[in-house]
């Protein structure tokens, strides 16, 4: 391979998710962590933001639906990670999450960032 550096201001625009159950996804994402609901495509897909962007998480059963979790020691997506605009905004989330006792996987301070990690209803890390 030749020493090729992507440039230092690339960013990742959007995260599509296979998801087993589209229902289910969305009460998670929107009715959970307050993503809002942009568009649904057919009745297999939806598309999801924070701020009115067009999209930030795409979710779709066309190749998963009513499957079980991949397993956790194969391929794939490890964890999504959503940046929160301030601490407030995570202590609000983490409160949120406590209130609906919606389980947490793990929490680290970073140093330069804090951090929840949770699974969404498919064992997607978040």
């Amino acid at each position: 391979m030749d020493s090729y550096k992507i440039p230092s201001g690339t960013s990742i625009g959007h995260v599509h998710l296979k998801v087993s159950d589209l229902e289910r996804s969305i009460d998670f994402y929107c009715g959970l962590l307050g993503f809002e609901l942009m568009m649904r495509y057919g009745k297999d897909a939806a598309f999801i933001s924070a701020g009115g962007y067009h999209h930030h998480i795409g979710l779709n059963t066309w190749q998963s639906k009513n499957s079980p979790p991949a397993p956790r020691n194969s391929p794939g997506l490890f964890h999504t990670a959503i940046l929160l605009p301030t601490r407030k905004d995570l202590a609000f989330l983490f409160k949120r999450l406590a209130d609906h006792s919606y389980p947490l996987t793990g929490a680290a301070d970073h140093g330069v960032s804090e951090a929840l990690y949770l699974d969404d209803p498919d064992e997607n890390g978040v």
